[in-house]
């Protein structure tokens, strides 16, 4: 007996790694939907120079990317659906080399604009199919903390790509100077990212496909061993009779799954997920990410200590990731979401009170000392709290809330409603920067987050320990 049990211990364990394996290398599309992300960052003064753009040129540069990720998150869940989840992957590591390799040779703006929108189909495409592939090929009793795997990757991308523009610009002395071959430093902030792309294309080649989107299609034996690989023989087999019987066998899934056939109302569901992909953006996260260098500038800070902010903003967020990995599955996704909500709405009124106290000082923004203490450990504080709550939780949830028959198109919808979100608090926020000034916008993004608590508490369930095949429509 020992020996046995020692044997489908070691069997056991085997099936574990791999599982974190392919889970490990899913989420490198959400390390470089966060590199992608992060790096415009540091390039902004960069663009405006070298295009010779106004704020709403400069604007535009900046979240033109994000129509981009609208478009990608919407298709790439719907084609998912035809092709598979890993088929999008490997597509969306192509539009990251291409995109990555175009934004560092572009000479004008709406070159720049072309693939800058195309790196950002493939954001959209990975920030949907990552958490998607995780959570079907999961155990339900680890889903939660390997799906939570991509946020860890996605604020890593972040925290990279802060680093990369940091010492780049440092090597150079400021981003608009020369650098390597007589390139601006500023090009090969974007030029850094073909590696990790080129690495996610290849490992891509190496995991299997969805065993749920291959039963979906018809290919059960095929599912079978995969599933057979990650859950062992006995569970594997249960597991394709479970997932055959939550998808309907007159049609493969489609669009047309998310609206109830009896009432002619779009699924409860589908609401929620909308709501979870909006909220996440309203709060006003990505204003820190894609503004941060600008955002610590107008307050007094030189670009050096401005890009350094964002370097320890992004350690901030890894190791707040980190304590999500370790509750997630212990106490659950909706208490996480509420109290990230208050402490997001408590810090973002912190935020907003320093920066009412700012003054004009040879025509820019200046904190006094201790309101300047106070910005940056409420900000700090504020990322903390996003992190260990919507950042992750967000994302593990729309991965598996939905039924089988609807993961695809319920993905699809709330991935482009997330990026549309997206895209409107990037472009607004110049406009309430000189419109009603930072401490509006901070005020703007606490009434959201005061809301998001209500949200969660009426009309988000907990779906911690259950199986995909559980899931249900309202």
């Amino acid at each position: 007996m020992p020996i046995v049990s020692s044997a489908a211990d070691a069997a056991s364990l085997k099936r574990q790694r791999y599982v974190f394996a392919i889970c490990c290398i899913a989420a490198i599309g959400g390390f470089l939907f966060g590199f992608d992300s992060g790096v415009i960052n540091g390039t902004v003064d960069g663009l405006q120079t070298a295009f010779d753009s106004d704020s709403v040129g400069t604007g535009f540069n900046v979240a033109s990317m994000l129509l981009g990720c609208a478009i990608g998150a919407f298709f790439a869940g719907r084609l998912a659906d035809r092709y598979g989840r890993r088929a999008l992957l490997i597509v969306s590591a192509v539009f990251f080399l291409v995109s990555a390799w175009g934004s560092g040779v572009a000479t004008g703006s709406l070159e720049f604009v072309i693939y800058r929108v195309l790196g950002g189909m493939a954001v959209g495409a990975a920030s949907v199919m990552t958490p998607a592939y995780i959570s079907e090929v999961a155990p339900a009793e680890r889903r939660g903390r390997l799906a939570t795997i991509q946020q860890v990757a996605i604020i890593s991308g972040l925290f990279i790509a802060f680093v990369s523009n940091y010492v780049l610009a440092k090597i150079a002395g400021a981003s608009t100077a020369s650098l390597w071959f007589g390139f601006d430093a500023w090009r090969w902030m974007f030029w850094i990212e073909m590696l990790p792309a080129a690495i996610f294309l290849l490992a891509l080649l190496g995991i299997p496909e969805s065993p749920r989107f291959l039963i979906s299609r018809g290919r059960d034996d095929k599912a079978t061993r995969v599933l057979v690989t990650l859950l062992g023989e006995q569970a594997g087999q249960a597991k394709v009779a479970e997932i055959k019987a939550s998808l309907n066998a007159d049609h493969v899934p489609s669009l047309r799954d998310l609206i109830n056939a009896t009432s002619g109302k779009v699924h409860g569901i589908v609401w929620v997920g909308i709501g979870l992909a909006v909220f996440q953006q309203l709060v006003g996260i990505n204003v820190v990410f894609y503004y941060g260098a600008v955002l610590w500038q107008a307050v007094g800070f030189s670009e050096g200590d401005a890009l350094l902010i964002n370097v320890i903003s992004g350690a901030v967020s890894i190791g707040a990731c980190l304590i999500a990995i370790a509750l997630i599955d212990r106490i659950g996704r909706k208490p996480l979401l509420w109290a990230g909500s208050v402490g997001m709405a408590l810090t973002l009124c912190l935020l907003a009170y320093a920066f009412s106290t700012a003054s004009m000082v040879d025509g820019k923004l200046a904190l006094a000392g201790d309101m300047g203490v106070l910005a940056l450990l409420a900000a700090n504080a504020y990322v903390l709290f996003f992190n260990v709550s919507w950042g992750p939780v967000m994302w593990v949830m729309l991965g598996e809330m939905f039924p089988n028959q609807v993961r695809g198109s319920g993905l699809a919808v709330s991935g482009l409603f997330q990026w549309l979100a997206n895209f409107a608090i990037t472009m607004t926020f110049p406009i309430m920067l000189a419109g009603i000034g930072l401490a509006g916008a901070y005020g703007v993004y606490a009434f959201f987050a005061a809301c998001s608590v209500v949200f969660v508490m009426k009309w988000v369930k907990e779906t911690r320990g259950r199986e995909l095949e559980q899931m249900a429509y309202e």
